[in-house]
């Protein structure tokens, strides 16, 4: 994932995102939000597990995103699971629907955050993983912290 820099803050990463699927192109977009769901953002309210997003009619559309409900909110707080429309240039979206259609690929959110004081999602087009691959990416994560631990190991004995 991209380090943070000045102008942004992370508020929630997806990681069972990398876990289930094979991440091969990322767009940043904006999302449409109501007030309090800002400020629940803030509060880093979300979670982003399980959730996708799907093009409808030439927009695309985040479903599943929990947003918690504001606690100093009144009753015009929001709908915690509502669909939450993402903007993106017309030709992304065109793109991205080809993909979708054509490939089999999904659309999964893998971050939201602050870029200034606009909230963004970073949204992958994925292709699902089959059980044995994510054996074998657990298999080379294992390999790779043994190795780190030998080393560490190595450097300690001298």
């Amino acid at each position: 994932m991209p380090k943070e820099t000045d102008d942004t803050r992370q508020i929630a990463g997806n990681r069972k995102a990398f876990h289930d699927f094979f991440v091969e192109d990322r767009f940043e977009a904006g999302i449409v939000l109501v007030g309090t769901e800002v400020k629940s953002l803030r509060e880093g309210r979300v979670n982003l597990r399980d959730s996708y997003a799907e093009v409808r009619g030439g927009e695309v559309f985040l479903m599943g995103v929990h947003i918690s409900p504001y606690e100093m909110g009144n009753t015009a707080n929001h709908d915690p699971l509502r669909p939450r429309k993402l903007l993106l240039h017309a030709n992304e979206i065109g793109r991205l629907e080809q993909k979708i259609f054509e490939k089999g690929y999904t659309l999964v959110p893998t971050r939201m955050y602050f870029r200034g004081s606009r909230v963004k999602v970073e949204i992958g087009l994925a292709r699902g993983k089959k059980q044995y691959d994510k054996r074998a990416d657990m298999a080379t994560r294992d390999a790779a912290r043994d190795v780190q631990r030998a080393l560490r190991q190595r450097d300690d004995d001298r």
